[in-house]
């Protein structure tokens, strides 16, 4: 099973720590980030991991080059020149993803206890196009979905902003 970590933020809510690391090698109780998550991975079953860099890239280099890529395949999608968020940096490893079957698309920074073999099952189970894991929590952005727990967009309840535009 492939999955691709999201490892290339700033970190900017993280300062002072992230002033001179990766937020995904800031430790939690110890252990890096990037770690659990690998590590969670890899307890799921998932043997292909794609990492996006960035920030501090080279440390995240050296540090999965230290733990023997913690005994998977861990390729490396650069994004050195240019930060490119979510959508651009899914676009970036496309060619490292793009093998006709699913993956799973976990944050360095997100800690769950969630199963993740569960998770990607389920998603190959119902045929869909992408399954969106999200946690109810008060905030100004909310997904929205349909009846059929179709993801619609989002919107912005603060601002009154949509995405696509208009379609509430």
């Amino acid at each position: 099973m492939k999955a691709i970590i999201f490892a290339a933020g700033l970190g900017t809510r993280l300062r002072p720590f992230t002033d001179h690391m990766p937020k995904a090698l800031v430790p939690v109780a110890g252990v890096p980030m990037l770690q659990r998550v690998i590590l969670r991975l890899k307890e799921a079953g998932f043997d292909d991991i794609v990492i996006n860099i960035h920030h501090f890239g080279e440390q995240i280099l050296d540090f999965l080059k230290a733990n023997n890529d913690f005994g998977v395949r861990i390729r490396i999608s650069d994004e050195r020149g240019e930060l490119l968020d979510t959508g651009g940096g899914i676009l970036k490893a496309r060619p490292l993803l793009d093998d006709g079957e699913p993956f799973l698309v976990h944050n360095a920074d997100i800690m769950t206890d969630l199963n993740l073999a569960d998770f990607y099952n389920y998603h190959l189970h119902h045929s869909a196009d992408a399954s969106v894991l999200v946690a109810e929590r008060t905030t100004s952005r909310y997904f929205v979905f349909d009846s059929s727990r179709r993801l619609q967009g989002w919107e912005n309840v603060t601002t009154g902003e949509t995405r696509p535009e208009g379609f509430v």
